[in-house]
């Protein structure tokens, strides 16, 4: 045999076997042959490195280099999950379905919702490439060679496919395994880990891959998604996720029906306990694909599936007193101060109020004893006062009506919740907050640029606004406490190296009030230069699809103020990306032309159909007018076509789309 076919045989073999031990539990060889054919195959790929395979099963031992968590676009966005808490609430989201789908023959798939940290792993033609975190669903961490040490995930699938596919999945550690890792951790005299799932999230971020290798971690995966999804339903693509070696978990099931849906939810409320690792609910989805694609999303969820919630773990405790603090945009948020009190496995001592609302509603007094409880939120909220414990002597907390940090009067819009310090420029927790966002790595992403440094250097009036930081010298930075000259040196270059971030972060860099990432991205495709930008009129920002009266009022004040004016020009100077790369836009056959897509269609996604668009240089919107190209497919807005018909525009169907500007689907 030559060393390449040896090289193949070997990594086949361990793969294989891997797989029967530790997803089937079923090896078929001793731990001293397997160890045996790894320390050949290191042997092999040590003498002939060029014929090691990136996902070769010696790449789960891991490394001691750093890793750096890039922060990368997800193939598909990975939405969030609407909650429920009560059947009525499923009762409620289920007529909805019914209402859209105009049928009430509409099945499920129920499965355990597993309470660890979401992953993204991307394979091309059966081979892992790719393994991101969440992230906020646009992006995760590029967290590839991590991923890569968890025996649970195929690096090769077990059976060859021709399509590439991305699959989601839960990390985390099982109940039996966190007990033995923290009985080690006592051992040897250190504190043990608080819950699995803390222990999860955080081994996966480790920066260092070996490191991560001996953490117990699992993987098991929910969805598979594809350009070429080749499948009906979600059960069968659960199945044929076995059949390609993931790890799936046994516990979903098929409803013909809500109430077997009911019935699923009523069997593990009361059997959870007896799982070997941790679950907060159950999700369900419409089972067929069909009925999913014709249902879509929301800007936040997916309209076909919802997650059930158990009831939460509660605990009691006291109200020691209220920080108000002051945000980036102005905003005022109210935060409880607790004694401290465990609660799922951690030490909560802070709750979220919210507003102003939220404390009347609740009728917060000084020392009351307090009902909290931890869902799928990172700050605790408080559920319920218990009045009859409540001295009589404590004063009623009343919410504040200067800002905290300068003293200035709030505001409050009569049809918001929100209380604003609307002093931005002299309110020092506001200046320092768009500061820490502009360098922010889902921004301008200036590495080693710290919220002490911002601290300081405006303290020493060295910045004033975001120009400044691209004037900064090394000379002015050594001079900082804590700043080196080598540290200082890194500092320059990292933002100079800034300058790179393409053109929809940079205006999310500027922290326009409700202006976020998913906002910028669709604003910057539409408008491919800040000047385009500058002079849309409010409608034509409302043209953009999903941004809504809110945000072009924000926008179209904050590009109406000459001080911003300035300093989007100052920027521009300095060398920012203001304008679409050309590699961002692929082509020019759509010049000048707006599209609205309507209904759903068999051969491609709408968002994929909107990318086309996009980079073939026309634009979507959301509206039908005179002059907008309307591409119906499948149950089209009847709104919308009502429209076209008044108008006399045509809708043209996808066939038609293509044919007539020779695009290539």
């Amino acid at each position: 045999m030559n060393i390449k076919k040896e090289i193949i045989f070997l990594s086949t073999e361990l793969h294989k076997h891997n797989y029967l031990y530790y997803m089937l539990d079923k090896p078929e060889i001793s731990d001293y042959q397997f160890d045996k054919m790894m320390k050949k195959l290191e042997d092999l790929e040590f003498k002939y490195p060029q014929l090691k395979d990136p996902n070769s099963p010696t790449q789960r031992v891991g490394s001691l280099l750093n890793n750096s968590f890039n922060s990368v676009d997800h193939n598909f966005p990975m939405y969030s999950l609407e909650n429920s808490y009560s059947k009525d609430e499923l009762i409620k989201w289920k007529d909805r379905l019914v209402k859209i789908l105009k049928t009430e023959k509409i099945s499920f798939s129920c499965e355990l919702k597993l309470d660890g940290v979401s992953v993204s792993v991307s394979y091309k033609k059966g081979n892992l490439i790719q393994g991101l975190t969440r992230g906020d669903g646009i992006s995760g961490d590029d967290v590839t060679k991590n991923i890569k040490t968890i025996n649970t995930i195929p690096l090769k699938t077990l059976i060859s496919v021709d399509y590439d596919f991305d699959v989601r999945g839960e990390v985390i550690i099982e109940k039996t395994d966190f007990v033995k890792l923290n009985e080690s951790k006592i051992k040897n005299g250190e504190e043990p880990y608080k819950n699995p799932r803390n222990t999860a999230s955080g081994s996966i971020k480790l920066v260092s891959s070996k490191e991560v290798r001996k953490r117990p971690l699992k993987c098991y995966f929910f969805q598979i998604v594809s350009e070429n999804n080749p499948f009906n339903t979600q059960t069968e693509s659960l199945n044929a996720l076995k059949d390609l070696g993931f790890n799936v978990s046994n516990s979903h099931k098929y409803c013909k029906n809500i109430d077997e849906v009911f019935d699923f939810i009523s069997y593990w409320d009361k059997q959870k306990e007896n799982l070997n690792f941790e679950i907060d609910g159950i999700v369900v989805k419409v089972n067929s694909f069909n009925m999913q694609k014709h249902l879509g999303f929301t800007s936040k969820f997916p309209r076909w599936a919802i997650a059930y919630k158990f009831q939460t773990e509660q605990a009691i405790t006291k109200l020691v007193d209220i920080d108000f603090q002051v945000g980036r945009t102005g905003a005022i948020t109210p935060v409880a101060n607790l004694e401290p009190v465990l609660l799922n496995g951690t030490i909560v001592k802070r709750a979220s109020l919210h507003n102003e609302d939220q404390i009347d509603k609740l009728d917060l007094y000084q020392n009351d004893t307090l009902t909290v409880e931890k869902g799928g939120e990172i700050i605790p909220k408080i559920v319920s006062v218990n009045y009859r414990l409540r001295n009589l002597k404590s004063k009623k907390i009343s919410f504040i009506k200067n800002c905290p940090a300068c003293g200035s009067l709030l505001f409050k819009n009569d049809d918001e919740a929100q209380h604003y310090c609307l002093n931005s420029k002299g309110c020092y927790p506001q200046i320092v907050g768009r500061f820490k966002h502009f360098i922010s790595r889902k921004a301008m992403n200036i590495d080693g640029f710290g919220t002490e440094t911002i601290e300081r250097l405006l303290k020493k009036d060295i910045i004033k606004n975001f120009d400044d930081i691209y004037n900064l010298k090394v000379g002015q930075l050594v001079g900082l406490e804590r700043m080196a000259q080598k540290s200082a040196e890194n500092l320059v270059f990292a933002i100079s190296n800034s300058k790179a971030q393409p053109y929809h972060k940079v205006l999310y860099s500027l922290g326009i009030r409700y202006v976020g990432e998913t906002v910028s991205k669709r604003l910057t495709s539409y408008f491919p230069t800040i000047n385009d930008l500058i002079n849309a009129s409010y409608e034509d920002i409302l043209n953009v699809d999903e941004i809504g009266e809110k945000i072009a009022m924000s926008l179209k004040k904050y590009l109406s103020e000459p001080i911003n004016l300035e300093l989007l020009k100052k920027l521009n100077d300095l060398g920012l990306n203001f304008a679409q790369n050309k590699s961002e836009k692929k082509g020019t056959s759509l010049d000048k032309l707006s599209f609205v897509i309507t209904g759903t269609f068999e051969k491609i996604s709408r968002d994929s159909l909107k990318h086309i668009i996009l980079n073939n240089g026309g634009k979507v919107v959301s509206s039908v007018s005179s002059k907008s190209i309307i591409i119906s497919g499948l149950n089209p807005g009847p709104s919308k076509m009502n429209k076209a018909k008044d108008l006399g525009n045509e809708p043209l169907s996808l066939e038609d789309f293509i044919n007539l500007y020779d695009i290539n689907i």
